[in-house]
């Protein structure tokens, strides 16, 4: 009798090699590997609006935006995951052994699809909540003005404070004020989705 096929699984180190040569993105989770689609025009102009407002207003602190192809590795979730942009102040993540995965953001946005929203309200939130340093995770809509930004209490509850067309995103983590019309410059909304 044949025995059923498994798929191969990894280790998270052996994950962190294999992914540097793979053509496309993979998120890593307990062991499995899963592929990453690309995103839309929209997707992909308020994420660079975004990591353009988080670079010009963090240059010179101890804070640094990252982009869709850095990773982010948390240990107590075996998770490594691509955030479309996260900010880390820590100055362990500017460390040489950091290079291929951070491990210390304050603060994780994602550009949310039709193909990716439940994810990334539903586990992917739950896993990036592992993060002891994870203060604010924001969730941008790409076919209308609106965001949710949850934020970690005192008492470690999240606390949603959604944003909607005319408002500005107060960014507590890292001492930042964002107009959400500035995440949504160049982006057709008619024709975002």
């Amino acid at each position: 009798m044949a025995l059923p096929q498994t798929t191969p699984r990894f280790d998270v180190d052996s994950y962190l090699v294999w992914e540097e040569t793979q053509a496309e993105r993979h998120e890593y989770l307990v062991g499995e590997v899963f592929a990453i689609s690309g995103g839309s025009d929209a997707h992909y102009t308020i994420l660079g609006n975004l990591f353009v407002g988080f670079r010009a207003e963090l240059s010179g602190t101890p804070c640094r935006p990252f982009v869709s192809g850095m990773k982010v590795r948390i240990e107590t979730a075996d998770a490594v995951l691509y955030p479309d942009v996260f900010v880390t102040c820590d100055s362990r993540d500017k460390a040489r052994e950091a290079a291929p995965a951070k491990a210390h953001p304050v603060l994780i946005a994602e550009v949310l699809s039709d193909s990716t929203a439940a994810y990334d309200r539903g586990r992917k939130f739950e896993i990036y909540q592992k993060i002891p340093e994870l203060q604010e995770y924001l969730l941008i809509e790409q076919d209308r003005q609106h965001a949710d930004l949850f934020r970690k209490s005192e008492a470690g509850l999240w606390v949603l404070h959604p944003a909607g067309a005319g408002d500005t995103i107060e960014l507590t983590s890292v001492g930042l004020r964002l107009p959400l019309a500035d995440l949504y410059a160049d982006v057709d909304i008619d024709t975002a989705a």
